[in-house]
């Protein structure tokens, strides 16, 4: 065993990768991922104490979450980054440290003796000792199976969170509570003496923390860029070269935008950029055409045909094939060997794009790989500006029961239940969708019920929010007094770490009832999976039959 790796659900054999990541890590990636994550615990442990002595510092806070997002899957490949952020990582812990133990005994007349874990006292600067060590504090290095599960139950939830913190913080969207909790959960998970409790509590916290963030976001993208509306999306090319952008990040769509324009090419959405589509910001660019392709495990042969240079913003990079990784762009904290990298905007000005934009007019227009449209901008104002017709609906029988089937895409064949559910539901159910999930079914013809579309697309993973304040504003008009009253069932695909923090922030508002698959995570243990079912009554999916009933008796 050379590396251990079980925080995706595609994770090998539903048990762990141990040799090389499903995703394309190598065993020396996953483990320095593992040493950045144990010295960004170090940093916690003293920011945490250093709080409370007034002593903060943002600048910090942002390192730790856009660290932490480094390690989603699929973002970040490249050792060196690693190398160097582990660098910079123990850096700022000894300084911090400094600047902690000056101040405790400024305060506190008396030299700081508590005993600390080694998170925060390890140190080289020898990256060969980085490898070294990378192996020593990974998962594992938890000895006790149930502490082992929360620890990265919670670790996974931060890092969910810690994507929303970073595509906030580039709009200027930001709170100083959500920064402290990054801290606060980090902290906690290199405590020994925190029981099994203490870590139920702390996950649930967790929960609480991702609605915040994901309202943060929320509020950050429909503050800079306007909310969402009902759109045809065009998915067929014209013949002009193009840029194919993929991932989340909102602003390096605007400033592309900004900088290609009147260049002679057009931009293309691709994935979970898809959503940005239906922005009002976003339609006076004249060269903006519409999504090209699915989610992110079919790019090795969409991004083949798409025929120009692509653009990675966040998580959701495969490893690129040889026929094109010339044409591959990263940006932010995404990267991989080898694969031209867009650095970071300087402070009061753009990225710079030129370099992508010359390449597109180098290539060929795009391959049509389909043509059409699909719908979509179903966030929260939309559906909530139609909100009483919505309830008649459901008051007069038209509208029988939502179902939420938001999340993540993935690789697995057995993701064709949620497709395959979509097309069995009956013609008076309604899907509720968010997230790169909806690629199983979102180009199904599903009709509508009194105008209203069978299928409501609300955007991107973090546009899970606008799912929740639909939920919360339907408990209002209706009268129930519990969300689990409402006519709503939750059948939810997961495959990453934001998936993690969107599910902790739904059982933290007591929803109940949960269907996830298509896999149970393997890193819950059997004891933590019997506390999410005994008080959450978490459940894997099953055959879409037999569920189909369930869900449409309420179960």
């Amino acid at each position: 065993m050379s590396m251990f790796c079980y925080q995706c659900q595609e994770t090998a054999k539903n048990e762990g990768c141990t040799i090389v990541g499903v995703c394309g890590k190598t065993d020396d990636v996953a483990n320095l991922q593992d040493l950045l994550i144990f010295a960004l615990r170090g940093i916690s442990v003293y920011g945490v104490k250093a709080k409370e002595l007034g002593i903060y510092d943002e600048s910090i806070n942002k390192f730790v979450a856009q660290s932490l997002f480094s390690t989603i899957t699929n973002v970040n490949f490249d050792p060196v980054k690693f190398e160097n952020w582990i660098k910079e990582a123990l850096s700022i812990r000894e300084n911090l440290k400094d600047k902690f133990l000056t101040a405790y005994k400024e305060q506190k007349g008396v030299e700081f003796q508590e005993s600390l874990p080694d998170a925060a006292t390890w140190y080289s600067d020898n990256v060969a000792d980085f490898y070294v060590k990378g192996q020593e504090v990974g998962v594992l290095a938890t000895k006790n199976e149930d502490i082992r599960s929360l620890r990265e139950l919670l670790t996974y939830g931060l890092k969910g969170i810690s994507a929303y913190v970073e595509h906030a913080f580039v709009l200027e969207g930001k709170n100083e509570e959500i920064f402290d909790f990054l801290l606060e959960g980090l902290a906690a998970t290199a405590d020994e003496s925190l029981t099994i409790e203490d870590l139920i509590g702390m996950t649930l916290k967790t929960g609480e923390v991702a609605v915040k963030a994901m309202a943060m976001l929320d509020a950050a993208n429909t503050g800079t860029y306007g909310h969402p509306e009902p759109t045809q999306i065009n998915i067929g090319v014209r013949n002009r070269p193009g840029i194919l952008i993929s991932g989340h990040d909102l602003k390096d769509l605007e400033e592309l935008l900004e900088q290609s324009k009147n260049k002679g090419v057009d931009v293309y959405t691709h994935g979970e950029m898809l959503p940005a589509n239906a922005y009002p910001f976003f339609k006076k660019y004249d060269h903006f055409v519409g999504n090209y392709g699915n989610s992110w495990w079919e790019q090795t042969r969409e991004f083949e045909s798409f025929n120009g240079p692509i653009l990675m913003t966040t998580n959701c990079l495969v490893p690129p094939k040889g026929s094109y990784d010339d044409r591959v762009y990263t940006t932010s904290v995404v990267g991989f060997p080898g694969l031209a990298h867009i650095e970071d905007r300087e402070a009061g000005k753009q990225k710079d794009f030129s370099a992508i934009i010359e390449h597109a007019l180098r290539c060929e227009p795009p391959t049509e790989i389909e043509s059409g449209s699909i719908m979509g901008g179903f966030a929260r104002n939309a559906v909530l500006g139609v909100a009483d017709q919505v309830v008649d609906a459901v008051n007069n029988g038209d509208i029988s029961r939502f179902v939420v089937m938001a999340g993540c895409e993935g690789r697995h064949k057995t993701r064709d239940y949620y497709k395959d559910l979509a097309q069995e539901l009956p013609q008076d159910a309604v899907v509720l969708t968010a997230g790169c999930a909806k690629y199983r079914y979102n180009k199904l013809d599903l009709g509508t019920i009194n105008g209203i579309p069978r299928l409501l697309d609300a955007g991107q993973c973090n546009d899970s929010y606008s799912l929740v304040m639909i939920a919360l504003k339907l408990v209002e008009a209706t009268g129930v007094k519990d969300i689990n009253e409402l006519p709503i069932s939750y059948d939810i695909a997961w495959y990453e770490q934001k998936a993690v923090a969107v599910l902790l922030a739904l059982l933290h508002l007591g929803v109940k009832g949960i269907r996830l698959g298509p896999t149970l995570p393997a890193f819950i243990s059997p004891n933590v999976l019997k506390v999410l079912v005994e008080n959450f009554d978490i459940k894997p999916i099953g055959e879409v039959e037999k569920d189909l009933e369930l869900i449409m008796q309420g179960n």
